[in-house]
């Protein structure tokens, strides 16, 4: 196995990470403080973020985008993800893949725009009762004529707020399978400001202050059939075709992050001096320093891997499940024990460690609690056993 980087994906990485720490890092202690990440600062750095060509590193070069292969892409998310979620998310945006599935007509108007910075997107799945059961979704999309109409309400959706558009996925319709009834979902173009398509304020999170969540409601949203993404009822074979990978963004994210954090730690070991010594002197903290670096590197070596194998056209949804549920309980490990390293200080501001604890909750939550991962790993396991 040849484990070593090219010298473009170092290039990449290094580029990254410097823009973190010089444009992203200098205003995290605002956005922490107001809870607020302004328009004026969000416009600021992402022309910056553009001009470094950081920008849209996910999408097809055919589309403009950098074309970035699925594992060079990882190591990308895991230097932007060092920083506070909404600078690296707003200021730097990855317009989400699912848009490449769009029409020639649909890409003008929604893909070309946001890789070119001037509309953005969200991705609208998870209601109040459906969560990680999606087909459970209450919301309809009904035909009428040639248009649909849709009706109901969605929650959780981040960065709706300040998105020009929102890719919408209704229930269409019921079929029958082997298991019984099921829905059939299909996915629109909803863009802001559409009659009957309302954003609404969501829900206040201890987590990842600056990003935003909100709730979309629609009443009676009148919609052509040119706004289908896709093919009608065939919502999820499109998702699953485009954003297949995005768990391993999540996982590649928590890297960066217990990366910083573990840099922390070891420094802080290294010159706090208790009873006379340095504290990383003490088995009780030397040891914790070596379990850290120990799951730090398990997790990266499965998300690596786990992209290596999406280019290669091998990868399972139990290796993908396993880097994201790898990734991101290590991730609540390291956050912990750095801040149990550092006493006190630990949950003052002044260190961004108690920002990464918080932090971390939210990523066993979202993309798949760890339970849905356990689950789709177990399955995998036992389905061949007839189990």
């Amino acid at each position: 196995m040849d484990f070593s980087l090219t010298e473009e994906q170092r290039l990449i990485a290094e580029t990254t990470r410097a823009f973190v720490e010089n444009e992203l890092y200098p205003h995290e202690a605002e956005i922490e403080r107001t809870g607020v990440l302004r328009a004026d600062l969000r416009d600021e750095l992402k022309a910056r973020a553009i001009a470094a060509g950081l920008y849209a590193a996910n999408i097809p070069e055919e589309f403009g985008g950098a074309g970035l292969d699925t594992l060079t892409w990882l190591l990308y998310e895991k230097e932007l993800g060092r920083a506070n979620y909404a600078l690296h998310w707003t200021c730097v945006a990855r317009p989400s893949n699912i848009l490449c599935a769009g029409s020639p007509a649909q890409r003008e108007k929604y893909l070309l725009p946001c890789v070119r910075g001037e509309k953005s997107d969200c991705l609208a799945m998870t209601e109040p009762g459906a969560g990680s059961d999606l087909r459970g979704m209450k919301a309809t999309a009904t035909r009428d004529g040639d248009d649909w109409v849709l009706n109901g309400t969605k929650h959780f959706i981040s960065h709706a707020d300040v998105a020009d558009f929102a890719i919408v996925f209704m229930k269409s319709g019921e079929e029958e399978t082997p298991r019984g009834r099921k829905a059939q979902i299909t996915a629109f173009f909803v863009d802001k400001g559409h009659p009957g398509f309302a954003v609404r304020d969501g829900y206040r999170n201890v987590s990842h202050r600056g990003y935003t969540n909100s709730i979309l409601e629609f009443d009676n949203c009148r919609l052509p059939a040119d706004a289908v993404l896709g093919e009608v009822h065939k919502g999820f074979d499109v998702a699953n075709e485009w954003l297949g990978a995005t768990r391993l963004q999540v996982a590649a994210t928590c890297l960066g992050r217990a990366e910083r954090a573990f840099a922390h730690a070891v420094d802080w070991a290294a010159t706090r001096e208790q009873f006379g010594q340095a504290i990383g002197k003490f088995q009780g903290v030397s040891f914790k320093l070596a379990d850290m670096a120990m799951e730090m590197k398990a997790a990266e070596l499965m998300v690596l891997e786990a992209g290596w194998k999406f280019d290669q056209g091998t990868v399972t949804d139990a290796d993908m499940a396993m880097a994201k549920l790898k990734a991101t309980e290590m991730l609540a490990f390291v956050a912990d024990e750095a801040i149990q390293i550092h006493g006190g200080m630990g949950l003052m501001d002044e260190l961004p460690l108690e920002r990464i604890w918080r932090d971390a909750r939210i990523e066993r939550i979202w993309e798949g609690t760890s339970e849905i991962q356990r689950h789709i790993i177990s399955r995998a396991l036992l389905r061949p056993l007839g189990a």
